[in-house]
């Protein structure tokens, strides 16, 4: 049997948050039968499965035209907004369901490297399209996400992309592509971005067929001059240039280890490591294997600040709250929740992504945490709370550490608990905005 709390931590950072049981299980099996179980599935996801795509309906701005009404256009805008909504609260719901935890763990990280906002992009049909690229191309070869990703609606529109012509070259998306996506600042020169931009002119969205294409009228097909290399570059052979620099792996790992493992620096051995895994095959699966393994991995515990909906939905997989269950006005205070702490899926707050570590931590950010913890804590029933009524106060500690899978309660943090113990639900609410259960 594995360590446990060595696979506690593995699900802990490869999943939206373990249950007990799971863990129970991943011990039993141990790592080197559990890892390849999270990394390449094989089963069909019945979690998933049960929660489908919502029926969004027809994209109420593609029907506008110049003539249209203002009341038919407030309509569209209140259509519009009801997709987005019923679309956000689809993907916490299959966060919470999927089996494949870390395949939808992944489309959440990329959802946050590639940063694309509905309140920008103002469609749901395409940020669906925009998450079932990431899920489809999220774990193999980096050069063929990235290509996908550059012909993406919704990506292509958050970053002016449709604006970017020939006679007018756009360097937004050029800009992000290399200074967030691929290479990092520092890898590239302004003189690189303008001919980047070149690369990616002439691409058009209907918003009709929710696609993509290249306008070769609108496309500069000239020679360009980019990090060294001088080719008539258009938007794959800029994707294969950027992804076989050698800043782009270190880069990418840097990135997988800041979200995964820790907000301190990777050290230069581990880094080394993980570039030589990826490097063969652009492989972010290789690249995820390679990190889960390291030893330096093994000793980040305690270094990671969950975001919000991490927090959120591994709470809720925890208490066994299927957010779909879940009266209409309560998926509402979820969203709002989520919203008052900081991360809302499918807004991301800029380019950048979110923050992470201790920006999460604010005062009113742990007020909002404790109001959703006690609104969890309010719906679960005898399952949940009866281990945390019964018994000596020692273990009602112990079986909530376990239900929320924490190592272990500081002196500090036990003495907190302890005041709570006669009340199940306040235990269980304190415990869930807990340092030890905050911070994994």
């Amino acid at each position: 049997m594995a360590d446990r709390g060595l696979v506690a931590h593995l699900l802990r950072r490869a999943t939206f948050g373990p249950t007990s049981e799971e863990v129970d299980r991943a011990a039993a099996a141990g790592v080197e039968t559990t890892l390849p179980t999270l990394l390449t599935p094989t089963s069909a996801d019945a979690g998933a499965a049960a929660t489908p795509v919502p029926r969004l309906g027809p994209d109420p701005y593609a029907v506008l035209t110049r003539s249209s009404s203002r009341e038919e256009r407030q309509q569209a805008n209140q259509q519009r907004r009801e997709q987005i909504q019923s679309l956000g609260q689809w993907w916490v719901a299959r966060l919470f369901a999927a089996e494949h935890q870390l395949l939808e763990k992944m489309v959440f990280f990329w959802h946050g490297h590639w940063a694309t906002s509905v309140q920008k992009v103002k469609s749901a049909h395409l940020m669906l399209g925009h998450l079932q690229t990431m899920r489809t191309y999220g774990r193999g070869d980096f050069a063929v996400l990235a290509k996908a990703m550059l012909r993406d609606p919704a990506l292509i529109f958050w970053l002016d992309g449709q604006r970017n012509t020939r006679q007018a070259p756009n360097e937004n998306l050029a800009r992000e592509l290399m200074e967030l996506f691929t290479l990092g600042i520092g890898s590239y020169t302004e003189e690189d971005i303008r001919a980047g931009a070149r690369a990616l002119t002439g691409w058009t969205i209907d918003r009709t067929t929710r696609r993509a294409s290249l306008n070769p009228r609108r496309h500069d097909a000239g020679a360009k001059t980019i990090l060294g290399r001088t080719a008539n570059f258009d938007v794959d052979s800029y994707a294969d240039l950027l992804v076989s620099q050698p800043a782009h792996a270190a880069f990418l790992a840097g990135r997988l280890w800041f979200r995964f493992a820790s907000g301190q620096p990777m050290p230069t051995a581990t880094e080394e490591r993980l570039v030589a895994a990826y490097r063969p095959g652009r492989d972010v699966t290789a690249l995820l294997r390679a990190l889960f393994t390291d030893e330096a991995f093994l000793a980040t515990r305690g270094h990671l600040v969950k975001q919000p909906v991490e927090w959120a939905v591994g709470a809720m997989r925890q208490l066994g709250l299927n957010p779909t269950r879940l009266a209409a006005e309560k998926r509402r205070q979820l969203i709002g929740g989520l919203d008052g702490l900081g991360q809302v899926p499918l807004r991301p707050p800029s380019v950048g992504g979110w923050p992470a570590g201790a920006s999460w931590l604010t005062t009113s950010s742990i007020q909002v945490r404790l109001r959703l913890a006690t609104g969890f804590a309010a719906e679960v029933g005898a399952p949940v709370l009866d281990p945390l009524a019964t018994g000596s106060t020692d273990a009602k500690l112990d079986a909530l550490a376990r239900l929320l899978v924490v190592d272990a309660w500081t002196d500090r943090t036990r003495a907190a608990l302890t005041q709570s113990a006669g009340e199940p639900r306040r235990l269980l609410s304190v415990g869930l905005v807990s340092p030890e259960y905050t911070v994994s």
